[in-house]
């Protein structure tokens, strides 16, 4: 993965030293939501299989793992393609994560540590800055998600985080392209995640919760429109 933080990202390195089936999905999944595979496009196993310097067995696996994330279907006849979710299942993914990360978030404001609300202001201005600089496009999602985690984390629930994280990376390329595109969406997401961190701070859970759930949900209805307006004009 990517350090955002230092800034540095380099989609071309070598395969890791780790289960090369996951080095794979790892590869793949961030190709996908930077945008280099878009919605609809085919992932031709010889091309990828020849760029990666892998055979087709474990990248065949790791397409079983993305499909099951929800990032790309296996069809008959055509193989993996990057999927495309309707406006309504982008405002249904939204629904899904202001529900179950507000109640994660509840539980994780009680036992927030000085050192992590630290390491969460410290992603967040990352990401802010990140937001400011085009060229730091693609690692807008990354510190997003980076900074929630950091407040989900001290919840302690391990299944809930890695739900989350899935939801998140079936949202994140759109995310990513709506704050591109709009300026508004750009200050109400430092305006509303600076708003969350300074409740967190306070120990307000139920603040905080309550001003979370309203931002992502009003990001789903956003979304929606917005992808809507974009394919029609496409």
């Amino acid at each position: 993965m990517s350090n955002p933080i230092n800034g540095t990202h380099n989609s071309n390195r070598a395969i890791p030293r780790q289960t090369l089936t996951s080095a794979v999905a790892d590869r793949l999944r961030d190709k996908i939501l930077r945008g280099e595979f878009r919605e609809g496009e085919q992932l031709r196993q010889h091309a990828i299989a020849a760029e990666f310097d892998v055979s087709r067995i474990p990248l065949r696996e790791a397409f079983r793992q993305l499909e099951a994330e929800g990032l790309i279907k296996i069809i008959d006849h055509r193989g993996a393609v990057v999927s495309a979710l309707s406006p309504d299942e982008i405002e249904e993914l939204f629904e899904i994560r202001a529900s179950l990360e507000s109640v994660t978030l509840r539980q994780a404001v009680p036992r927030l540590t000085d050192e992590a609300l630290a390491r969460a202001e410290t992603v967040l201005e990352a990401y802010e800055r990140a937001l400011n600089a085009e060229s730091d496009f693609d690692v807008w999602g990354e510190l997003h998600w980076q900074f929630h985690s950091v407040l989900y984390a001290a919840a302690n629930r391990t299944r809930s985080l890695s739900l989350i994280q899935t939801i998140n990376n079936n949202a994140d390329r759109y995310i990513r392209l709506h704050i591109l595109f709009s300026r508004d969406a750009h200050r109400h997401a430092k305006d509303e995640h600076r708003a969350i961190l300074e409740l967190c701070r306070q120990r307000d859970a139920e603040a905080a919760c309550q001003l979370l759930e309203r931002h992502i949900t009003k990001a789903g209805r956003d979304m929606k429109e917005f992808i809507k307006q974009q394919r029609e004009q496409s």
